[in-house]
């Protein structure tokens, strides 16, 4: 939380970064801070209570805040990707296809978009139906996991969920991927090996996180549906929800000459 909150402060604080790109980096560090929040702080709680009960309401909360803050760290890393290739494919016309009101209309649209995905598997959560004392064995309400506790049927369920997770994680996915095959095309063009480079420096942080967050996502996915592991799941989930939002802040930072500098104006200044 410090770190993605210095990048904030950092960003806002320097006229120099107000830019797209930094732009669309604090509003995705503002989203780590709100995916980290909705999971660890509960998590510690429990450890410190040695309790690990939650309401069926308090659930629902969890779960909303969870897919919304999830779906608009994918949704912002693929307007970042759209965001570099507009950069390196069209440097020139940058300013003017990058302006104001389409960053605006895009950081809104991430939002919207982040909404629709939690509004529809809180809907299709709220039709389940549980049993008594029911003991979800992860450190959060995991989608998964309650279709599995639920005692009515659930196959409606999971067909929805799994159109919905390949709607609002596939396609981002694949947005980024196309732009970064436009990316590579047109550093491959580059004559110079500096320039080659300087463009893949440009994208190295981004893509960095990128592999992170997909990563992470993929594994979880892959215990919960595929293994069937009740344990490693869990485990998982921790890399997800905690280590790839701390690591996103010194990814960016380390690389970037930019943030480091304004991060160094910002400690002078309130040194």
């Amino acid at each position: 939380m410090l770190g993605n909150l210095l990048i904030i402060l950092a960003v806002s604080s320097d006229s120099h970064l107000h830019t797209p790109m930094y732009l669309f980096l604090s509003i995705l560090s503002m989203a780590d801070i709100g995916f980290t929040s909705t999971t660890i702080p509960k998590m510690i709680l429990d450890i410190q209570t040695h309790s690990g009960v939650i309401s069926y309401a308090g659930c629902l909360i969890q779960l909303s805040f969870l897919n919304l803050f999830g779906c608009l760290d994918s949704i912002l890393l693929t307007v970042m990707a759209y965001d570099r290739f507009v950069a390196i494919c069209y440097p020139l016309h940058y300013l003017v296809i990058m302006n104001p009101r389409l960053c605006s209309l895009l950081v809104l649209a991430s939002f919207l978009i982040s909404l629709l995905d939690t509004q529809l598997h809180c809907l299709l959560m709220s039709q389940l139906s549980f049993c008594t004392n029911v003991e979800i064995p992860h450190f959060f309400c995991d989608p998964a996991q309650l279709l599995k506790l639920a005692c009515n049927d659930t196959s409606t369920n999971n067909l929805l969920i799994y159109v919905i997770g390949v709607i609002f994680g596939g396609v981002p996915l694949s947005g980024i991927i196309f732009s970064y095959y436009k990316i590579v095309s047109s550093i491959l063009r580059v004559p110079s090996s500096g320039g080659r480079y300087k463009a893949f420096v440009t994208c190295g942080s981004h893509l960095s996180v990128v592999c992170l967050f997909y990563g992470t996502g993929l594994g979880v996915y892959l215990n919960s549906t595929v293994l069937h592991s009740s344990k490693r799941g869990p485990v998982a989930s921790v890399v997800y929800t905690t280590v790839t939002p701390m690591l996103n802040p010194f990814i960016y930072s380390l690389r970037n000459r930019d943030i480091k500098r304004a991060l160094q104006m910002l400690l002078n200044r309130t040194a």
